[in-house]
């Protein structure tokens, strides 16, 4: 018998809460799910929209890229609702971020305004693409009043290539492409991040 601290059981915590995602795209609610979850998910929100993206994709391959587009533009859309939140109600509601969604620590927002001063647009970038959390950067962003224009340009073209490169793997290849996704996920993540940074470096160097 396992342990309340046993890694098994967190494991199945978490899938629990992975299923509960999934089991929208099961429901004719999973259009709107998927658009309010990808909203939500860019401010405060811990589950990304990915499984879900991924379930309604692999449900009807050739409304794929239409998943993409209802992901991207909530996402976005969020992710301005974050910057709203940070450059208006910050001072209100910084507690409560702190305490009680993840990945607000004080430490992670000083080391953002330091990517902030350096390169706003590829910072924003990043979190967008990446499994950085997107919601850090949102927020922070309008918390350091970082230039609404580069915000919301450098959101668009991290999350519709995010979700637009899932779907479009999915279009081509199908449930092959979401086992594997599902096997080697943290691993992908891990290289993909190293391959980015490794670009950026490689274009500083150049300029």
């Amino acid at each position: 018998m396992h342990g309340p601290s046993d890694p098994k059981n967190k494991k199945s915590l978490t899938r629990k809460l992975y299923d509960w995602v999934l089991h929208w795209a099961d429901t004719k609610y999973g259009v709107p799910a998927l658009g309010l979850l990808a909203f939500f998910e860019s401010s405060f929100f811990p589950i990304p929209p990915d499984p879900l993206l991924m379930a309604l994709s692999l449900s009807k391959v050739k409304r794929s890229l239409w998943y993409a587009t209802v992901c991207s533009i909530a996402s976005v859309l969020g992710g301005a609702f974050g910057y709203w939140i940070g450059i208006n109600l910050w001072h209100l509601m910084s507690d409560f971020f702190f305490n009680y969604i993840p990945g607000f620590t004080h430490a992670v927002f000083e080391l953002v305004r330091q990517k902030y001063s350096e390169h706003a647009f590829f910072a924003v970038f990043t979190a967008g693409l990446t499994p950085i959390p997107y919601k850090v950067f949102t927020i922070s962003a309008g918390v350091f009043e970082i230039n609404f224009l580069t915000f919301v340009m450098a959101s668009v073209l991290g999350r519709s290539m995010r979700f637009f490169l899932v779907a479009g793997l999915i279009r081509i290849f199908g449930e092959q492409i979401k086992q594997f996704i599902d096997k080697y996920f943290d691993m992908l993540s891990i290289a993909f991040i190293i391959l980015l940074v490794g670009g950026f470096l490689i274009i500083k160097w150049l300029t």
